[in-house]
């Protein structure tokens, strides 16, 4: 019988991906969850496969109603649980403190506290947390490895901090098998226009098409990150539950090529059709405090795992660009963010 797995906040760039992986290399039978009024943008190539019962199926759930996981786990009933659905935006998260925090920290308490319930289930669960975490890390503690002590810059930071604790304490203190990662900056196609690389790829991509001026608005330049694909990062996620998992594991998870985010946009402008782009600050995207080095050690994972990323950053930029050249070219209107 084929093993099941369940994928929280399927409808994202990460979910939709990690259901593209599982459903490439194994035969297991997918249960995606997400809300009613989730948009389906990034699975629409799936909905057909859903419509036939073929290997995919969404579920309704929502992080901050414990009788809709309830239910969605009823029906899942998995083998694997890969924890994703977040409030992920650390912007957001400075004007929705309480709902970031209800989502993600008790959200993930709720996931949790239902499958105890669930005597005859033992998934393995993956509960996503962040390289925000770590937050205003000290130049002298680079690469940051999982001992760095946190020091969050948001409340999506703070929030992640608790899904983090949240995940190790109910596999310590109830046996459940749980595994924790912080993973740093991932990208790619799919990617939400309100992260700085998807909207510098998103104003290239309208510009080459005549529909706005010239210019990328943007926020802090001057962070410095280590960038990885999100096709790899679903890898990773495969092999942290699959590759002897460790319950109560916690790992850093990353790239090899590290830059500022300034360093990133002019990649993305070096790969443009248009001559002339020139970029300018706009106040709306600073935040009020901002993580700004982000350079991990992944040596447990990898050495667990033998993983390593495999897409360059090139082909990761290129990507993201060639999305959003899609998506304009088939005349979708998109807010100025």
């Amino acid at each position: 019988m084929a093993k099941r797995v369940l994928i929280t906040g399927v409808t994202g760039m990460v979910g939709s991906h990690m259901t593209d992986y599982v459903l490439e290399h194994t035969d297991w039978d997918v249960y995606g969850m997400c809300r009613w009024r989730s948009p389906l943008t990034n699975v629409e190539h799936l909905l057909q496969r859903a419509n036939d019962g073929d290997r995919v199926h969404f579920l309704d759930g929502d992080l901050t109603d414990s009788f809709s996981l309830s239910a969605a786990i009823e029906k899942a009933r998995p083998d694997y649980v890969f924890h994703l659905a977040a409030q992920s935006y650390p912007a957001t998260s400075f004007t929705s403190p309480i709902a970031t925090l209800d989502t993600n920290i008790l959200g993930t308490c709720r996931l949790l506290e239902v499958f105890r319930q669930f005597k005859d289930l033992d998934p393995i669960i993956h509960v996503c947390s962040s390289s925000e975490v770590y937050g205003r890390v000290p130049a002298d503690k680079l690469p940051i490895n999982e001992s760095c002590h946190f020091h969050p810059a948001s409340p999506y930071a703070i929030s992640k901090i608790g899904t983090d604790l949240v995940g190790r304490y109910h596999a310590e203190a109830y046996g459940q098998k749980v595994l924790v990662t912080r993973m740093f900056t991932h990208t790619g196609p799919r990617r939400g226009d309100v992260f700085a690389e998807s909207t510098f790829a998103k104003q290239i991509a309208m510009i080459e098409a005549g529909l706005i001026p010239p210019v990328i608005k943007t926020g802090n330049l001057n962070s410095l990150r280590t960038w990885s694909d999100v096709r790899d990062a679903v890898h990773a996620y495969f092999l942290l539950v699959t590759k002897d998992p460790q319950p109560g594991a916690v790992y850093n998870i990353g790239g090899n090529f590290s830059c500022s985010v300034g360093d990133m946009l002019d990649t993305l402008i070096s790969l443009s059709t248009h001559d002339g782009i020139r970029h300018e600050v706009e106040g709306s995207r600073l935040r009020p405090l901002d993580a700004d080095l982000q350079v991990p050690d992944t040596t447990a994972f990898r050495a667990h795992t033998g993983w390593e990323p495999a897409i360059p950053f090139e082909q990761t930029m290129r990507d993201l660009l060639d999305y959003w050249r899609d998506r304009v070219a088939r005349g979708e209107n998109f807010l100025s963010r």
